[in-house]
């Protein structure tokens, strides 16, 4: 069943990344919306503009079924993007099961006992690992290879549960290489693009690890924001989806294009390293199918925008 405005929409993590471009964009649909965060890493001015709007902020942690339980009391659906960014797996895979997973376990099971009819899940391309083949296709292999990518399926599954158990419809979302203005500078596989403006405004070379050959399907944050619009409206019950471009962007191509957006002849930096994934691709034809939704913004356009944040920020 459709969640249409005036319904409530609870968002957790609503105080990050998507979560600032979404809420708003609820708001302005004529959602009731509620945001949630446990203000740890979240954006202040994000939550300033929320509350101008009218948006009903929650100061809660998905890790406690208690708060999840009053938080989504009275909603009609939820969008769960709280989560902990890949590298910190790295460095705390315990911490990252426990957000990732048992919130996420939290988030489901709280909304199925309160009767929310829908959940939209923030899962990860990271879940494909490696691809045999592009573009990435939503049955295709899946070999996550952190905790962070493990927990993202696990909740893709979890969702599943709580569908055959409780009836809970849940849209799950594979997002790809999300950027775009207010993009934090610690997001493993976009962190590249501020590092590469903020050095070539600098008149510094912008570093590349490896060859730069690797790609990336960068997806601009609105586009993802509408994307999660059109889960809550569409008539499927439960899917997954690829949320990303199908256009392949390498390290190098990037450094190239950020360059001539900046006027800088700088010639970047190799260094060797490892990376996790050389290739990224979406399928995006389920997306068109489930959602009717499919990318709008070019990634030379919101690079473009990136860069003139990034120049306000500095004059």
């Amino acid at each position: 069943m459709s969640v249409v405005p005036p319904a409530t929409v609870l968002v957790t993590g609503g105080g990050g990344f998507i979560g600032g471009h979404l809420v708003p964009i609820l708001a302005g649909a004529g959602y009731r919306v509620r945001s949630l965060d446990n203000r740890y890493r979240a954006d202040p001015e994000v939550l300033a503009v929320q509350e101008r709007l009218g948006v009903e902020l929650v100061e809660a942690d998905v890790r406690s079924r208690g708060a999840m339980d009053r938080a989504v009391r009275g909603c009609d659906a939820v969008v769960h993007l709280a989560a902990t960014a890949i590298n910190k797996s790295f460095a705390d895979p315990a911490e990252s099961l426990e957000i990732n997973l048992l919130g996420t376990e939290h988030t489901f099971a709280a909304a199925a006992d309160a009767g929310v009819r829908r959940v939209v899940f923030a899962s990860s391309a990271s879940v494909y690992g490696e691809p045999g083949s592009l573009p990435m296709r939503e049955d295709g292999p899946l070999a996550p290879q952190t905790p962070y990518c493990i927990s993202k399926l696990a909740g893709e599954h979890l969702l599943g549960f709580y569908r055959r158990t409780h009836g809970l419809e849940g849209i799950a979302l594979r997002l790809f290489n999300v950027y775009g203005p207010g993009q934090r500078r610690d997001a493993y596989y976009t962190t590249v693009v501020l590092s590469f403006v903020e050095r070539l405004l600098a008149g510094e070379p912008p570093v590349i690890d490896g060859d730069g050959a690797q790609t990336m399907d960068f997806v601009h944050v609105r586009d993802v924001a509408e994307a999660f619009r059109a889960a809550l409206v569409c008539g499927e019950a439960s899917a997954v989806c690829n949320v990303g471009t199908g256009v392949q962007t390498s390290v190098a191509e990037l450094a190239r294009i950020l360059s001539d957006l900046v006027g800088s002849a700088t010639e970047p930096q190799f260094r060797p390293r490892d990376v996790l994934v050389t290739r990224r691709a979406a399928d995006v034809a389920r997306a068109r199918q489930v959602l009717g939704w499919e990318p709008r913004i070019g990634v030379k356009e919101g690079l473009a925008e990136v860069v003139a944040e990034v120049r306000s920020r500095r004059s």
